[in-house]
């Protein structure tokens, strides 16, 4: 059962910290060197077999030294502190769920709605008539689409699912959304899914996670004419840190913007249980999911307005994890009510690992706010990592911190600024393969 947690001890020296708006950057005032935590033998130890760049494991260790039971036998009264991570690219190599969207499509398994258009509100007109012409009427109201043998109907669904335009180019989604709480194409996959029970859909994902995980790294595969990433593998260092933060006493959490549903089916695979995974919540009805999708903190159920993206991951660990309901849920929290580690690799992960009041870890896909904020190292807690497997090159010139690093919720763009106002220089790519 989910229940309260809060950071156990040790953080007096972030205190201080104002509170700022959801919509804000957030950083935790503490000291750019933590001290040094006691070196006891009996400590749960990082596999010392497992490589990470530079002295990250051990920034890393320090930390759950200091947090963990190592230094505090005994609970507080708000409990263990938490770690929270985010699941594609971060724990694992790839998408979760554009894996189980291909297989699904591969296999026939995306049922026709009544309407492509009653999948998404914000789905357009023209993406309405090109999935309706790609993929027939034949087929009756809810049953399988054959998408295995037709590629033109796969191939709208995979461009509108990863470029939210159609295949002749024009836009899938339009209207107004917080660019910084959710994504049409991100809230799709869920809703492709609707029409199909939860028993379903994790067959699915099951069936999707054996075929990918016994893929050669670097295998590739075609679903109508698209071509990705046709294996995933856990990171071993990901594993391992998991493995260690439990036996350390914290209660670790997923966060993920893929479907509950699927991420389920995947984190078991690190040690942490359904009770621990969250996701996009989809709504039922009469045993079987809609396209609908539960809202967060003062955001009603609607249809994707909320999801666990950017600000919408911190929304959803406050009111998970923590407890704090209403419009408190978007905001950023007392130490006491945030979590001690946060590890994400995209701009989708950045406001909460950036709430982490001991290590954000931010896993390097040159994505621009998060890199300015791991780069910046406002708070001398930021580690970043290259990708565990096939990791990137270093990136050509700098990234554009100071100019549009940062993403309004208007979806324009900005600059990237620190908590006192001040705006983060441009930030060269330091760390990398």
């Amino acid at each position: 059962m989910r229940t309260r947690h809060a950071l156990a001890l040790g953080l007096a020296t972030a205190a201080t910290v104002s509170t700022l708006a959801a919509t804000g950057p957030a950083v935790a005032a503490s000291p750019a060197h933590p001290a040094k935590a006691p070196e006891r033998t009996s400590c749960p130890q990082l596999s010392k077999s497992i490589k990470w760049y530079g002295d990250n494991r051990a920034k890393i260790q320090r930390m759950i030294d200091e947090r963990g039971i190592c230094s505090h036998p005994k609970p507080g009264p708000e409990g263990r502190p938490v770690a929270a991570f985010d699941w594609d690219n971060t724990v694992v190599k790839n998408d979760i769920s554009d894996a189980t969207l291909a297989w699904s499509l591969q296999h026939d398994k995306i049922l026709r709605p009544k309407s492509w258009k009653s999948t998404s509100p914000w789905m357009t007109t023209a993406a309405d008539r090109a999935l309706t012409k790609a993929c027939g009427t034949s087929v009756p109201v809810g049953r399988p689409l054959r998408t295995s043998k037709n590629a033109a109907c796969a191939d709208e669904i995979m461009e509108i699912r990863g470029k939210a335009r159609t295949m002749a180019g024009k836009a899938a989604f339009a209207g107004e959304w917080n660019h910084r709480r959710t994504k049409p194409e991100y809230a799709w996959i869920p809703q492709l899914f609707a029409g199909l029970t939860p028993a379903q859909v994790t067959s699915y994902a099951e069936q999707a996670r054996a075929e990918n995980l016994a893929a050669p790294i670097g295998a590739q595969q075609t679903v109508g004419t698209h071509r990705l990433a046709g294996y995933i593998r856990y990171y071993d260092q990901q594993k391992d840190l998991i493995r260690t933060l439990k036996a350390a006493g914290f209660q670790v959490y997923i966060v993920s913007a893929s479907s509950e549903t699927i991420a389920e089916a995947w984190s078991g695979g690190v040690g942490v249980d359904r009770a621990h995974t969250i996701g996009v919540r989809s709504l039922m009805k009469n045993g079987r999911f809609t396209t609908g999708i539960r809202g967060c903190g003062d955001v009603k159920d609607g249809h994707g307005e909320v999801l666990p993206y950017m600000d919408g991951k911190r929304c959803l660990i406050n009111q998970e994890i923590f407890k704090i309901k209403g419009a408190e849920a978007w905001r950023f929290q007392d130490p006491a009510h945030r979590i001690a580690l946060g590890g994400g690799d995209a701009n989708t992960d950045v406001t909460f690992v950036n709430d982490a009041t001991g290590v954000h870890l931010a896993i390097n896909r040159n994505q621009p706010e998060l890199m300015c904020r791991g780069y910046d190292n406002a708070d001398g807690r930021w580690v970043v990592n290259p990708m565990f497997i096939e990791p990137l090159p270093r990136k050509s010139g700098t990234y554009p911190c100071a100019t549009t690093g940062y993403t309004n919720t208007d979806g324009g763009l900005g600059p990237v600024r620190r908590p006192d106002g001040t705006v983060v220089p441009d930030q060269r790519d330091r760390i990398h393969a």
